[in-house]
């Protein structure tokens, strides 16, 4: 491993040690992994892989938790469609921000602004701060093929968008990915391998996937499952800060894991996800 992917992997290692409201595989939740998914590209395909949701359950009471009330508030504020301009409400505004000040407060949050300060990478003020996460996350910029601001890095990452109506784009969380599953807005097609990536494992916190969402398909995503929003938050944050590269190696728990990290106009996230390359023997 090159020098600054073992400083990245002991700082993302330090995140998932404070992650204090990370949810327990097989206790606060479980997954049901069925086959494995075709190639099609079809959303009504019989190449199905799973007949059954990926989620067989999950503890909401964790959802009560003020980090995850504040982001599930952010999830129906956005319009799918890319090309569509997003209306950006005074109350949507006043929700991003409160979903800002809950996560800034949280261990993982203050761990990955100490070392960004650190750094020289961000401001030491908290209010700056903020300011700066609103300008990465928050702030609309236009998604190619469009014209006029229709997207942000949330909403691409954590929310999920649709391109042409038959594509889904972006979609890395696995809470929007619970609830869309529990209202019947996805349709989840089994697990995703290639030959070199690892079986995935119900216990474990990374898993690529294929799924439908409303009228469109997302052949491969691959998404933390059962992680904080905070944990997300910060992982990202940090990748996008410190590494020019779109794509950094860190290991950490049982996982090494490639992160692609997209910038857009080196101000705002295009894109981030992680992907799992191997399971570490503990």
């Amino acid at each position: 491993m090159i020098e600054s992917d073992r400083e990245l992997s002991a700082m993302v290692q330090e995140l998932w040690d404070n992650d204090i409201n990370r949810l327990k595989p097989g206790k606060d939740y479980r997954i049901s992994l069925q086959g494995k998914a075709g190639d099609s590209m079809a959303v009504n395909d019989n190449n199905d892989g799973a007949g059954y949701p990926l989620f067989t359950f999950v503890n909401e009471n964790i959802f009560k938790k003020e980090t995850f009330l504040a982001f599930i508030s952010l999830l129906d504020n956005y319009e799918s469609d890319t090309g569509e301009p997003e209306i950006v409400t005074p109350e949507e505004v006043a929700e991003n921000h409160k979903f800002l000040d809950s996560i800034i407060q949280t261990p993982t949050m203050k761990i990955a602004h100490k070392y960004l300060v650190e750094k020289h990478l961000s401001p030491e003020n908290e209010t700056q701060f903020k300011e700066q996460l609103y300008r990465i996350w928050f702030e609309l910029y236009a998604r190619r093929g469009s014209s006029r601001p229709d997207s942000s890095g949330f909403e691409h990452v954590f929310v999920g968008e649709t391109r042409g109506g038959r594509t889904v784009i972006g979609f890395h969380n696995w809470i929007q990915l619970y609830l869309q599953e529990k209202l019947g807005h996805i349709d989840y097609k089994g697990y995703s391998v290639n030959a070199n990536s690892p079986k995935p494992d119900e216990n474990k916190h990374i898993l690529a996937l294929q799924f439908s969402w409303k009228n469109g398909i997302k052949p491969k995503g691959s998404i933390f499952i059962g992680v904080s929003p905070e944990f997300e938050f910060a992982l990202y944050t940090l990748c996008f800060l410190t590494s020019p590269n779109e794509r950094v190696k860190v290991q950490f728990s049982f996982y090494d894991v490639e992160i692609v990290c997209h910038h857009y106009n080196q101000k705002h996230i295009g894109t981030t996800y992680p992907v799992l390359l191997r399971y570490q023997n503990p």
